[in-house]
């Protein structure tokens, strides 16, 4: 048995954070590593020391192998964890700390390349009498043949890369026209992504449930099944919500299941902790999809219905130790749901954004936990993911499990980026989300909650805050006639004016944007209880004045205004000053290609240009027909959002105009 002191977690945060306490928790002291972009993070704090290993860019960083191992020698590490994400699923990693002689928590590097490569994983789980998703799986890559089983298999087809997962590098196809443009796209990504450009192909199931299960394998030949997770409600194949257990599963099907997801484990003796997923199609028919080699994101559901710290399961099967338990001692007890919680912005169809947060609060119910790398003051950064928390939701059933989940993500203030926080409490409450209606497919069939929603605050909650501010400052104009306020609430600025009567008794707050008075009348302030009167009404509520912020609790709801910023007196310099014919980055991000020349005549969604932001690749398209009158921007080249990257001429004018600057 190997005894672990010091490990070193390679990684960032939320799931850094997660394994320093698992590892104090153990008696082990957490080290940590940190990009210039992280240097005040909080996965930093989260350490007993932590070193620099490069700039921001993964690939400089967290993705340097060598790197990383020499901050295990400078910091006397005697183990490494690598998290998920970056090298968690990396072979050559594994063997790396193998060969340095320092313990991997996780499986050995054989199993992880057995498993990391999805084309072997089909293959071993056929061979182990697991059923697996029909399509494409050879060695022979060629363009040609690709085509041919492409046409072979139908669609909707899927293009997956080999290696990795988390979404990346996939592409579904509906009509064979777009299938070179998809496989370009897929490889880019994955060898982007993890570091290998391979590909299979398979049939697109597109109405089904994702259904994976735990796996815990010591290194004595038992490998045990911690019951299932249901991940269905996904975003561009990015999971949003999860659950434990699945209301899919009986006793028989999860019994059948998790056999095969031991055997797929056992085909590769893998030992540690991993993940095992499938498709479940309504005719409980199921399919092996891939083994994730590492600890998931969404393992805190798991932790919550089975009372077991997979953490610190992890190192103690890591030092040797044998599972502790039988799989008759496994047994699922209440329902768990956990919310990934996204700096997205859904005005832009929920794409990632960055900022600086001003605020981030989470209220700390019964039943709740949150589990995040961040606080007041973190920025997010461009170079990483957009996962800001997790917060997960534990009670005796699914719908009181539910019901807390949403009650937590109501009284969330964040602050400083727009996050998919609405999306998640709009699936919460659907129908047929409550009563277990879920697959894949689920935000596909319900395109009106990704719809962007006004969710601007009532008028008595936006006079509650200006009635607040002007009752507790001191420093206004002689008269307080025509004072200004200026507050973001959401995606809307509003823009307010004061006024007090002659005899200094009543206030009049008239909003701006919306065109009207929304309060004319007393105001009193005591304490963060605001009461706003007139002869008529009474409007009373909570309202707490910060640094950056304005937070307002009124009629059982919370709303949170930032103090908006001052006009920029330089709009030419503006990111999003551009001419009428202009494509817009519609984030920041770095250009990976560029498909078009100027004076090229493009189709309204013809590919321009391709940008990778937050570990994703998107296309940028032609928003219209016309021909490329400028190109902005060359590969390699960081792009903030909104920055013009392509500029088009409509077909009439670009004889005059294309080539002038």
């Amino acid at each position: 048995m190997t005894r672990i002191r010091r490990v070193l977690i390679a990684n960032r945060g939320e799931i850094a954070v997660r394994i320093a306490r698992g590892a104090r928790a153990s008696g082990i002291v957490p080290l940590g590593i940190f990009s210039d972009a992280d240097a005040r993070a909080m996965h930093v704090d989260a350490m007993d020391d932590a070193v620099r290993i490069g700039p921001g860019p993964a690939s400089e960083s967290y993705l340097s192998i060598d790197r990383v191992l020499a901050a295990a020698r400078t910091l006397g590490a005697d183990a490494v964890h690598p998290g998920y994400g970056f090298l968690s699923e990396r072979a050559t990693f594994a063997a790396a700390v193998r060969d340095a002689g320092l313990t991997f928590v996780g499986p050995t590097p054989e199993a992880i390349a057995a498993m990391g490569d999805k084309t072997e994983a089909k293959r071993r789980a056929r061979a182990h009498d697991v059923p697996v998703v029909p399509g494409y799986d050879g060695d022979d890559l060629s363009l040609a043949t690709l085509r041919a089983e492409a046409a072979r298999i139908g669609t909707p087809l899927l293009v997956k890369a080999s290696a990795g997962g988390g979404g990346r590098g996939m592409r579904v196809v509906t009509d064979l026209a777009t299938f070179d443009d998809a496989l370009d796209s897929a490889r880019r990504e994955a060898l982007a992504s993890f570091g290998d450009d391979r590909v299979l192909l398979e049939r697109y199931v597109a109405r089904p449930r994702h259904i994976e299960f735990q796996i815990v394998a010591d290194r004595f030949g038992t490998t045990l099944h911690l019951g299932e997770r249901e991940c269905s409600i996904q975003r561009r194949h990015q999971k949003i919500i999860e659950e434990a257990p699945s209301v899919a599963l009986d006793d028989a099907l999860r019994t059948q299941m998790g056999e095969a997801a031991i055997r797929v484990a056992k085909s590769v003796g893998y030992a540690n902790a991993g993940t095992v997923e499938f498709l479940l199609d309504d005719d409980g028919a199921f399919y092996f999809l891939e083994m994730n080699a590492r600890l998931q994101v969404e393992h805190p559901v798991t932790e919550f219905v089975h009372g077991i710290d997979l953490v610190r399961l992890q190192f103690a099967l890591a030092a040797g130790e044998a599972l502790p338990f039988a799989q008759s001692d496994v047994r699922a007890r209440g329902w768990a749901i956990e919310v990934r919680v996204n700096a997205e912005d859904p005005a832009t169809g929920y794409l990632p954004t960055i900022g600086t947060l001003s605020k981030f609060d989470v209220p700390a119910n019964d039943g709740i936990r949150v589990d995040t790398g961040v606080g007041a003051g973190s920025d997010v950064s461009i170079y990483y993911d957009s996962m800001l928390a997790k917060i997960i939701a534990y009670a005796p059933t699914r719908i009181e499990a539910i019901d807390r989940l949403d009650r937590a993500l109501a009284g969330t203030q964040i602050v400083g980026v727009p996050t998919n926080v609405p999306l998640a409490r709009a699936i919460l409450a659907d129908d047929a989300f409550r009563s277990g209606e879920t697959t894949t497919a689920f935000l596909g069939d319900r395109p009106e909650l990704l719809a962007p929603r006004d969710l601007r605050a009532p008028n008595d909650a936006l006079a509650l805050a200006v009635g607040a501010l002007v009752a507790t400052q001191r420093a206004w104009r002689i008269g307080s006639i025509g004072i200004p306020v200026a507050l973001v609430d959401g995606a809307h600025i509003e823009c307010a004016t004061v006024s007090r009567s002659g005899d200094g008794r009543t206030w009049s707050i008239r909003s701006d944007a919306r065109g009207e008075v929304v309060f004319d009348g007393t105001i009193d302030a005591t304490g963060d209880r605001v009461v706003l009167a007139t002869a008529t009404t009474r409007i009373a509520g909570r309202v707490r004045i910060a640094a950056s912020s304005i937070d307002v609790d009124f009629a059982g709801e919370r709303y949170v205004f930032a103090f908006a910023p001052p006009p920029s007196l330089d709009r030419a310099h503006d990111a999003r000053a551009t001419s009428a014919g202009a494509v817009l980055s519609p984030m920041p991000g770095k250009i990976l290609d560029v498909a078009v020349a100027v004076g090229d005549s493009v189709n309204a969604r013809d590919l321009l240009v391709v940008l990778e932001a937050m570990k994703m690749e998107h296309r940028i398209e032609a928003t219209h027909a016309g021909v490329v009158r400028r190109i902005a921007v060359a590969p390699g080249e960081l792009v903030a959002g909104g920055a013009s990257l392509v500029e088009l001429a409509a077909h009439a004018e670009s004889e005059s105009t294309v080539g002038t600057p």
